[in-house]
């Protein structure tokens, strides 16, 4: 675990205070921002500019990455053209100072997603970074068939937890059925859809939204190289709006927002294949956030985690519950939810 004088000590040696700009010997306050799954976020304001900036350390990488806070800097750079993202200022994943990577990005403000108010905001911060060109030096990581790709991620999680033995057995029960009924889907057909950058981790906490100014989308932990359809998808399931509010969207709120996001892409991207694609992405995403809360729930369960966020935990146990995972499994991977048909 980090010690807070580590830390300290590194913000305030000179390697980091040279890449800052800073002379030496200008102290730099750090302010707990919350800590993710995977990481620990401070803010601090520089001391010469007085730009206030993050402070992102990266304890692990869900993508099981050597060098994790890298893989987001390099992120932040191509998506910086979007201005829709944080723009990355410094990385540093040596791991000779501390024992984690550590990425600075500037602060952003804003709001929480409502998704009552902000949904219309929403598809067009999506739109603007989907259309975004990949640059040709990208080092994100793309799929080739990502409905599969998300499919063998699952499988993966599952397993943490279908092997425990503290594990729930009607958990269990539930979830090799959603594992066995999605993998009977057509999860390796390809759409010629366009390839964009998307951000796998679309929940409302990870928009910062300005009614009377630019709203922005953080957290890019985990982007792909993917199809649009993937992040709508993510964004729109209940396992994610559920997450950190009480929001489960009708299908027809979920057909206006893709409305409203093929008409803000306009004619900067082909969108013919997203209403398409929609159905196979939200049943697959389904599946992930629930192998995911299944993974969580072992990790969370074993001595010695470096972080622990009691909220999610609470929410972990909820998604894990027979009458949610029944849910799921009857309502939105039997049943062709968008549409409201059997």
């Amino acid at each position: 675990m980090l010690k807070e004088k580590q830390l300290r000590d590194y913000v305030n040696g000179y390697s980091f205070q040279n890449a800052m700009g800073l002379r030496g010997y200008e102290e730099i306050n750090l302010f707990p921002l919350g800590c993710g799954e995977y990481n620990l976020n401070y803010s601090f304001v520089h001391p010469i500019t007085g730009k206030r900036l993050v402070l992102r350390v990266s304890t692990a990488s869900q993508m099981h990455l050597e060098r994790q806070a890298e893989y987001e800097y390099f992120a932040l750079k191509d998506l910086e053209p979007s201005g829709r993202t944080p723009r990355a200022v410094f990385c540093d994943d040596s791991k000779k100072q501390l024992p984690y990577g550590v990425t600075v990005m500037e602060w952003l403000p804003g709001a929480p997603l409502n998704y009552q108010k902000d949904m219309r905001t929403a598809a067009e911060i999506l739109a603007d970074i989907h259309s975004l060109k990949v640059p040709e030096s990208t080092r994100i990581i793309r799929r080739e068939a990502p409905a599969q790709g998300i499919y063998d991620e699952c499988l993966a999680m599952a397993q943490h937890y279908l092997e425990w033995d503290r594990a729930d057995k009607r958990a269990c029960g539930l979830i090799d059925t959603l594992i066995t009924e999605t993998g009977g889907l057509p999860l390796k057909e390809t759409s010629g859809a366009p390839v964009c950058i998307v951000n796998t981790e679309l929940n409302s906490g990870n928009f910062l939204i300005n009614p009377d100014g630019k709203s922005y989308l953080i957290d890019w932990e985990k982007p792909l190289l993917s199809e649009p359809a993937q992040d709508l998808a993510h964004f729109l399931v209940p396992t994610t709006t559920f997450w950190k509010t009480d929001t489960i969207l009708t299908p027809e709120e979920i057909a206006t927002f893709a409305d409203n996001y093929i008409a803000a892409v306009g004619d900067r991207m082909d969108t013919s294949t997203v209403r398409e694609r929609l159905p196979l992405f939200f049943k697959v995403t389904c599946l992930r956030g629930i192998t995911w809360c299944a993974m969580a729930m072992r990790e969370y369960s074993e001595p010695g985690r470096a972080l622990r966020n009691e909220i999610t935990f609470k929410k972990i146990q909820a998604y894990l519950a027979p009458d949610f995972l029944s849910n799921i499994l009857d309502n939105y991977v039997r049943k062709d939810f968008l549409c409201g048909r059997a």
